[in-house]
């Protein structure tokens, strides 16, 4: 089994780049499951039931997402009647959508994070608990942690390491050099980066975010433009025992 996960798409030039580069990547690496993270899909923040579409025509499979999923609030009723997309797990009991999906003989887990981010319910437990009540559950299981803290990310990567087939961070829209496979199986990288503007600040347009910094003025930020940066990370994951075999970055620089 290869799977791609493909980092945060940021706004139209994220899906752009997604819709011209994903068929010829899956033909090229014989990619079995795309999960694509799409929360800033729509505008660089949060997703629409319109964007989401567009992301499936690419050749996305699932989409998670993180803290941003609930901006555009058409998308909430879609997040209970569309399995295909992932809210994190760990929210609180009552919230619209699903934490997970199993999808063939894979099962797609989408986390977030709790350092700097705000409070949710623990992680670690909620995949604990997860992993009790799945049956029959899934060799193979993809888990997308979007986090902030790298050290939370490593920490989650460890604690399921030999549980899970991949841990893989999204959320800082920065790729990080670190991917591994683990010593009992799980494939790991602390952030698996973006699609978006390459010229920019993780995305957004690069004067808007400096100002940001240099009034402390609040106002929204706009996508960035240009060319076009394509972050992924490939895992190669053997069928019978879902371990990972191999883990790759696959980066691509697209011009506009």
């Amino acid at each position: 089994m290869r799977v791609l996960l493909i980092g945060d798409i940021i706004g139209r030039p994220g899906r752009r780049a997604t819709s011209e580069l994903l068929p010829k990547l899956r033909d090229e690496h014989g990619i079995d499951l795309v999960i694509a993270n799409g929360e800033n899909a729509a505008g660089g923040i949060g997703l629409t039931p319109k964007t989401a579409e567009e992301l499936f025509k690419s050749g996305v499979d699932v989409i998670s997402s993180g803290n941003h999923i609930w901006h555009h609030k058409e998308i909430i009723p879609l997040l209970d009647d569309e399995p295909r997309i992932l809210r994190p797990l760990n929210m609180p009991p009552g919230v619209p959508g699903h934490g997970h999906l199993v999808i063939g003989q894979v099962m797609v887990v989408n986390l977030l994070g709790r350092v700097f981010m705000g409070h949710y319910d623990c992680p670690f437990r909620a995949l604990d608990h997860l992993l009790e009540e799945v049956n029959p559950r899934p060799q193979i299981i993809i888990v997308d942690f979007h986090a902030e803290a790298t050290a939370e990310k490593i920490a989650l990567g460890w604690y399921l390491d030999g549980r899970v087939s991949a841990v893989l961070g999204t959320h800082t829209h920065v790729g990080t050099v670190d991917i591994r496979v683990l010593p009992r199986g799980t494939a790991f990288v602390s952030d698996v980066g973006m699609v978006g503007a390459a010229d920019s600040v993780i995305g957004d347009d690069i004067d808007l975010a400096i100002n940001r910094f240099l009034t402390l003025m609040p106002h929204r930020l706009s996508v960035g433009k240009g060319n076009t940066t394509f972050n992924s990370v490939l895992v190669e994951i053997e069928d019978d025992t879902g371990k990972a075999q191999r883990i790759e970055r696959v980066d691509v620089e697209l011009n506009n």
